[in-house]
């Protein structure tokens, strides 16, 4: 039982949450995608604040994105 634990332990090792999978969870997430193994990851090594951040600048760029399409939309349309 030990054994299994401390290979679990390594293997978290390997798997430590960085600035990049941070922001690639905050996009799965707000696109709906996750791998269960990244969840995992997020939950056991992440810190709360860091997703919340990154969820917050990755859903502001998504609205400023939005909001810049439809913009050139609007611009590129004539009216009569």
């Amino acid at each position: 039982m030990q054994e299994q634990q401390e290979q679990r332990d390594q293997q978290q090792d390997g798997k430590k949450v960085t600035a990049w999978s941070i922001f690639v969870s905050a996009l799965a997430g707000l696109l709906g995608v996750q791998k269960k193994e990244n969840l995992e990851r997020d939950f056991q090594s992440g810190k709360f604040w860091h997703f919340f951040i990154a969820g917050g600048i990755v859903t502001l760029l998504f609205m400023v994105a939005v909001w810049g399409a439809v913009q050139l939309l609007l611009s590129t349309t004539t009216t009569s």
